[in-house]
C-alpha cells in the first residue's frame, strides 16, 4: 500500500519532477538490486539492469495508472532481467567465481570468525544453488522468501495466476532444498539430513 508520502512523489514524478522520482529510487534501490543481483548471479549486471530499470521505470511513469507501485517496479525490473538473460542464452555459462567475484561480507561482531566463515559459505552456497533453478523458479523464489512479498503482489509482478504463482514457488523451494542436499556436506550440521 502506498503512503501518502509516496503517492505525492510518484504525482509529481508523473508531472517530469525528476527530483520527486530520484527520491523513490532511494526508497527502492536496495530492494531492487538485490532482485536484480538474485536474478543474474552477478554485481555489475546487477547494477547495470537496476539502473536500466529505473531508467525504464522514468520512462513510463506518466502511464503509471497506480495500484503498486512497488509491484510495478519490480515488474519492469524482472522484465528487464529477463531480456538480459534471454539474450545470453546462447552464450558460454560464467564461472562460478565470475559470477560471484565481489562476494565478501563483512564479519559481525557478534560471531565468532567460525560462524561468519561458515554463515558465509552456506550463503555462497545457497546463492549459487538458487542460480541453477529456472529463471521463473528463482524469480518468484526470489520475491517471496528474499523479498517477503505475498503471492498477491508475486502474481501482479510476474502477470500470472496466484496458483502458477504458488506452484513456480512450490517447485523452486523443492528444487533448491533438493540441489542443497546434494552438498549437505557443506551445510552446517543441523541442517544435514
Amino acid at each position: 500500500m502506498m503512503t501518502s508520502y509516496e503517492d505525492e512523489l510518484i504525482h509529481r514524478s508523473k508531472d517530469g519532477d525528476l527530483d520527486s522520482f530520484n527520491l523513490l529510487i532511494e526508497i527502492y534501490q536496495g530492494p531492487i538490486y538485490n532482485l536484480t543481483f538474485r536474478m543474474l548471479g552477478g554485481p555489475q549486471d546487477a547494477e547495470d539492469i537496476t539502473q536500466e530499470a529505473f531508467v525504464l521505470a522514468w520512462k513510463a511513469i506518466p502511464g503509471f495508472k497506480g495500484g503498486s507501485f512497488k509491484s510495478w517496479l519490480f515488474r519492469i525490473a524482472s522484465n528487464a532481467c529477463t531480456d538480459l538473460l534471454r539474450s545470453r542464452k546462447n552464450r558460454k555459462a560464467d564461472s562460478l567465481d565470475a559470477i560471484f567475484p565481489e562476494y565478501n561480507p563483512l564479519p559481525s561482531s557478534v560471531e565468532s570468525p567460525e560462524e561468519h566463515t561458515l554463515r558465509e559459505e552456506v550463503a555462497l552456497l545457497i546463492g549459487q544453488q538458487l542460480m541453477a533453478l529456472s529463471q521463473d523458479q528463482r524469480l518468484v523464489v526470489t520475491l517471496a522468501d528474499l523479498q517477503g512479498l505475498s503471492y498477491e503482489e508475486i502474481a501482479q509482478i510476474t502477470n500470472c495466476s496466484l496458483g502458477t504463482v504458488k506452484s513456480r514457488l512450490n517447485r523452486g523451494r523443492a528444487n533448491l532444498r533438493s540441489l542443497l542436499l546434494k552438498r549437505q556436506e557443506l551445510l552446517p550440521p543441523e541442517f544435514r539430513l
